[in-house]
């Protein structure tokens, strides 16, 4: 059996398949992976639950969020939280249902946003997902693929989102990476 360190946090990889029924969905900008995402869920037959994480900071957030919302339709039920994920996955987590969360990256910047400690909210994530009830199905945006950014924050926000990814596809069942609308399968 391996082992990942990043940081303070220790992962236990080897062989073994995870205990969970967790999918990791990445991808890039407009690829397709929250549509892709969304299919995964309707395709399950369970109760649609959509956990958003973003926050309308302005007029174009506003509309990209009431974009979604609109093509999803009324066959979710949606629940906004930029902060606890943790706290409310486990409001929703139930047998029978599947739960969205769209986007990790998102999350990230509110958490930075909100100058938190990134270690403990991102193994508090990793930890949950093993007892999740629910089917959960993960998406976020792949931000290390291009040029270093030229500034420390974007950078430590590529870096958290990267360490992020690493526990999340540790603990995910299948992992599959989005490019033009097409899914690569990962894991699983």
């Amino acid at each position: 059996m391996g082992r990942v360190v990043l940081d303070d946090l220790v992962i236990l990889h080897g062989n073994l398949s995870p205990m969970t029924s967790a999918t990791f969905i990445l991808g890039g900008a407009r690829s397709g992976k929250s549509r892709f995402a969304e299919n995964l869920v309707i395709d399950s037959g369970l109760q649609r639950h959509y956990v958003a994480t973003g926050r309308a900071w302005d007029e174009e957030m506003r509309a990209r969020i009431d974009q979604h919302q609109a093509d999803r339709g009324e066959f979710w039920t949606t629940h906004e939280e930029p902060l606890d994920l943790v706290g409310k996955l486990s409001d929703v987590d139930g047998e029978g249902r599947a739960i969205l969360v769209d986007c990790l990256t998102l999350w990230v910047t509110n958490l930075m946003m909100e100058e938190r400690d990134m270690a403990p909210e991102f193994a508090a994530l990793a930890a949950w997902l093993p007892k999740a009830k629910a089917r959960v199905v993960i998406v976020s945006n792949e931000v290390g693929l291009g040029i270093v950014p030229d500034n420390r924050m974007a950078r430590d926000f590529r870096d958290h989102a990267g360490r992020l990814h690493q526990l999340i596809a540790a603990e995910a069942a299948d992992v599959y990476f989005i490019a033009a609308g097409l899914p690569l399968k990962m894991k699983g």
